[in-house]
């Protein structure tokens, strides 16, 4: 099974990030010129949170907010759940089912290095399983 760095290093290491003042509105244009369904909330060049678009559906408009005028620190998610860049997409695909999230950012030596979705790790077991039958079909055919 591969682990975080592996996968970083063929996703590649691109974070989208924005300052806890920045209005809900700019946050949700960001995700959608990146394609993205969260950005880190970063200050001081610290990770200070996530801004997810579960964030967006249930702590604004849910709550009848306004996306231009509600900043970014009033709805995010400020418990953090990370990952580093020896653990596995198993132990990764554990902590997010657990703990209900779709993101998870990467740490290295307390530095922000990725950030993972559901969809990479579900990717990568779709890669190793495809590989294993592969080999099994390779073994039959032998």
């Amino acid at each position: 099974m591969a682990t975080v760095r592996q996968m970083l290093e063929g996703k590649g290491h691109d974070i989208w990030s924005v300052r806890p003042g920045e209005k809900v509105f700019d946050a949700i244009k960001t995700m959608a010129e990146m394609n993205v369904g969260a950005v880190i909330v970063m200050e001081d060049n610290k990770p200070v949170g996530i801004f997810t678009e579960r964030d967006y559906a249930r702590n604004v408009i849910l709550k009848g907010k306004a996306s231009p005028e509600t900043p970014v620190s009033d709805v995010m998610t400020t418990r953090l759940i990370c990952a580093h860049l020896d653990q596995t997409v198993e132990e990764c695909m554990a902590v997010m089912t657990e703990n209900h999230i779709r993101h998870l950012p990467v740490i290295d030596d307390d530095r922000l290095v990725g950030i993972l979705s559901i969809g990479d790790l579900v990717k990568s077991i779709i890669a190793d399983q495809k590989f294993a039958i592969e080999q099994l079909e390779h073994f039959i055919r032998s």
